[in-house]
């Protein structure tokens, strides 16, 4: 079956290529796809243009729209254990993380349909009678999502679910590296009976048909989670024609522990927030920021329970992380472990591949500790996006809260304190778009995500997730019209 979905139909593209989709695991070839040219994204995005300006679309109520989302959720439902499977053999990591994923795009979906459903008509009171202001939300329109190869399934409902509720017409580009699930999705939505043009699907690298998508005249908005690089590219790229966008771009997301922390719960979170999905996590908690009182036995204990992680296939049920998603990250990975060496870390644990034969075929990397760090790092500094913890030491609340607040990010982070109002105090001082207090890593379809400075621009989920989607018209009407006489009017202004 053709993979490219363009103006309601499965097409194979105008330039008849394809890509193999490899398991990252083993590196065997799970599929292949088709890929786009910059030609087909062009066509995806006039299908988009025409679906948006003159199709049944733009005619369809709020609750028609929300009662597509739920279709497409209740598809998810029945359909889970197929796509979870799909998850894990494109990202590689373990099939009950991939479940948890589709938990949480079912959830998404749900939201925002409930959420499609709310009137929010805002009514300005201007002290007349004759006069009825208010102000109403519309759709941007024709909305370009690129979603990234870490989380391609839930990133991408991240983006979709709240454009269509908004009721904008969608041009959808996975990672080239992962694009399995966000095709099951579309063949999803497309089953849900969504009409024709209003989700398009184009695969490929971002160089083909990036360019095509975001600098094309027809496109009102841009949505990309990613790297900076490429976001700052988006940036240029869509400035022309003064595109909205909304970017993610990643974080160096500290965990700040307090000596009077809840020992167990601390070193049982700091370990899943970095090491889960291999690390390959933009919100992971890769800076352990933590009081020298804690220090020894913290990072003792960290480095035991690393060291005792299981790597190993997804779909192993025994597994507990699995491999890196490309020969091409893993190399990424190593520099930087290298780069940490030179730079005179300490290496505690990892820096390597394993040993096992078992994992020789897949892209895996030892979960990795750095102690002895500092700011000036590259490996405090950069988003390494692999399994890989630097340790910085702290004495006073005010030195914590400066080292959580030295990165060019800020997209998340976490404290640690049995004090719940220092807790809540370091909370509100860090500049980082979300804060966890005795805990890390949960997320809400309700609450916002997003961050600071170079993490991004805008929000994704919550009610401000949909308005990203939305434009606001102020309607301003006289019940009572008169005329002014503005320039029949005769003498001096005191008189009139």
């Amino acid at each position: 079956m053709p993979n490219l979905f363009v103006a309601g139909r499965w097409t194979s593209g105008a330039g008849g290529r394809q890509r193999e989709v490899v398991n990252p695991f083993d590196q065997a070839v799970i599929a292949k796809v088709d890929e786009a040219t910059a030609e087909d994204a062009r066509e995806a995005v006039r299908a988009a243009r025409r679906a948006f300006d003159t199709g049944e679309w733009p005619r369809w109520t709020p609750r028609q729209r929300a009662e597509l989302l739920r279709r497409v959720a209740d598809l998810l439902v029945r359909n889970k254990a197929d796509i979870a499977r799909w998850e894990t053999l494109d990202t590689g990591k373990t099939l009950v993380e991939s479940e948890i994923d589709v938990d949480d795009v079912v959830s998404v979906f749900r939201y925002y349909a409930d959420l499609a459903e709310v009137d929010h008509t805002r009514r300005v009171e201007v002290g007349n009678p004759d006069i009825v202001s208010e102000v109403v939300h519309e759709p941007v329109g024709v909305c370009v999502l690129i979603a990234p190869w870490n989380y391609p399934l839930l990133q991408a409902s991240w983006k979709i679910a709240p454009a269509l509720a908004a009721g904008n017409t969608i041009v959808v580009k996975p990672s080239e590296v992962t694009p399995l699930t966000t095709v099951k999705l579309v063949e999803l939505i497309e089953r849900a009976g969504v009409p024709d043009g209003v989700v398009n699907l184009i695969l490929g690298a971002g160089p083909e048909v990036g360019p095509a998508l975001t600098a094309a005249p027809e496109v009102d908005l841009v949505s990309f989670t990613g790297g900076l690089r490429t976001g700052q590219a988006i940036m240029r790229s869509a400035a022309d024609t003064v595109k909205k966008i909304a970017l993610e771009l990643g974080g160096k997301n500290p965990n700040v522990v307090f000596p009077d922390a809840d020992f167990e719960a601390a070193v049982d979170h700091a370990l899943t927030g970095v090491f889960l999905h291999a690390g390959q996590v933009c919100s992971a908690g890769t800076r352990l920021i933590v009081h020298e009182r804690l220090h020894d036995d913290f990072v003792a204990e960290l480095v035991r329970r690393a060291e005792r992680i299981r790597l190993g296939n997804g779909l192993d049920p025994d597994s507990r992380s699995g491999p890196l998603v490309s020969a091409e990250h893993l190399a990424k990975v190593e520099r930087h472990v290298a780069q940490g060496l030179a730079d005179g870390a300490t290496l505690l644990t990892g820096g390597k591949r394993p040993d096992d034969p078992r994992l020789r075929a897949g892209f895996f990397y030892l979960p990795t500790i750095f102690d002895d760090c500092d700011r000036s790092m590259s490996i405090v500094q950069e988003e390494t996006f692999g399994p890989i913890l630097t340790v910085e030491r702290f004495t006073t609340e005010d030195e914590a809260v400066e080292l959580g607040n030295d990165t060019d990010y800020g997209l998340a982070g976490a404290v640690w304190s049995g004090d719940r109002d220092r807790a809540r105090r370091v909370a509100r001082r860090l500049r980082h778009g979300t804060v966890w207090i005795n805990d890390f890593g949960p997320y809400l379809p309700q609450a916002e995500w997003g961050g600071f400075k170079r993490s991004g621009i805008g929000r994704e989920l919550g009610p401000t997730g949909l308005a990203e989607y939305q434009e606001a018209k102020h309607v301003y009407e006289n019940t009572a019209p008169r005329p002014e006489h503005w320039f029949t009017r005769t003498g001096p202004p005191e008189e009139r």
